[in-house]
């Protein structure tokens, strides 16, 4: 009985003291790992998008194609002016035209006019890394300022910087062996720098085939991805100007090579018996010569049909088709007689 008094006694006396003053502390720390891996698992990771390598190429041809048209409307504002003057200043008009598709395009958080034709707009990747939680891939923020101005001072002043000191060095002739020492070391550091400045762009195509990310070392640099503008939206490209384009090189091209292979009087004699004005060979005037329509100076006569010919027309043509076959009757020329000449003296053929 005494017994249960005193553990009645001391189960009261431990319910009704506080705790002590760091055990909270000491629950926060032994639970911490418990809550940081349920944060963790509930977070969604990174979803790896693949943005397709066509739309970023054809994305900077555009882009080109779009300076070029600038450049040639801006050149016609100054074609009254004196010729050659233009010329001189060109790297600047390059600048100029760079810094205007950059200004109303990049620097206001707006697309290229060839990534908006491409659905397509420039990420900050560092922003997507340190976040790491999107829902479909192409969320995330533009590029900040910073990016924005390296952005315009390599692609804008590089350029035009690289430009004018090639220029510069070609006119002074720093390559030529006659040059002081300083002007062959500059020489050759630019030569060096360009190599290497080309084999990093080779290097960056294999990687941007490989992995379809930063399609030049710029964007590589700045971490300035291009991803789709809106996840639904196709190519705003009709394909049927190019189709058409298309068609008409490869006809082209095959025209010029088959043309050269064409003989014209086998093509006029093969088509002679199809044409409806059957009786124009020999309504024409049988003294001109068939080939260039002109009174003989040299007449000389085809065998065995006897028409007229000028000399060099009908060797010229008996040299390059040993079967050629006479204009007029379609007949074959087995040889030549200078008119008024008995026949005797023939000159046979070759």
């Amino acid at each position: 009985m005494e017994r249960q008094q005193t553990l009645a006694s001391s189960s009261s006396s431990s319910s009704s003291s506080p705790p002590a003053e760091d055990a909270w502390v000491d629950s926060y720390l032994k639970l911490l790992p418990q809550w940081q891996s349920l944060t963790s698992s509930n977070q969604q990771p990174v979803i790896p998008i693949a943005i397709s390598r066509v739309n970023q190429v054809d994305a900077g041809r555009l882009d080109i194609e779009m300076s070029a048209m600038l450049k040639e409307q801006m050149v016609k504002v100054f074609s009254l002016m004196k010729p050659g003057m233009l010329f001189q200043y060109e790297p600047e008009l390059d600048a100029f035209l760079q810094f205007l598709i950059w200004r109303f395009s990049i620097w206001v958080d707006k697309p290229t006019p060839g990534n908006g034709l491409m659905n397509l707009r420039y990420r900050d990747e560092r922003a997507i890394e340190a976040r790491g939680k999107v829902r479909t891939g192409l969320e995330g923020p533009g590029l900040t300022v910073s990016q924005k101005l390296w952005y315009c001072v390599a692609t804008v002043g590089g350029q035009y910087l690289w430009a004018r000191l090639q220029s510069f060095s070609a006119f002074r002739r720093w390559g030529d062996s006659d040059q002081r020492s300083l002007a062959r070391r500059g020489w050759f550091l630019l030569q060096r720098v360009e190599g290497l400045y080309r084999a990093a762009s080779f290097v960056n195509v294999l990687v941007f085939l490989y992995s379809g990310r930063y399609r030049s070392l710029i964007e590589r640099l700045l971490r300035a991805r291009l991803v789709y503008g809106s996840p639904n939206m196709n190519r705003a490209v009709s394909f049927e100007y190019m189709n058409r384009q298309l068609v008409w090189n490869e006809f082209s091209e095959m025209l010029l090579l088959l043309l050269p292979l064409l003989n014209s009087s086998s093509m006029k004699s093969f088509l002679r018996p199809f044409s409806k004005d059957k009786s124009s060979s020999s309504a024409g005037d049988e003294n001109l010569c068939p080939i260039c329509q002109a009174n003989p100076s040299i007449p000389f006569l085809a065998l065995p049909c006897q028409h007229r010919y000028c000399y060099y027309c009908l060797r010229t043509r008996c040299s390059a088709a040993p079967s050629f076959r006479c204009s007029r009757c379609n007949e074959p020329v087995v040889a030549m007689q200078r008119h008024g000449v008995p026949v005797d003296n023939l000159a046979q053929k070759q």
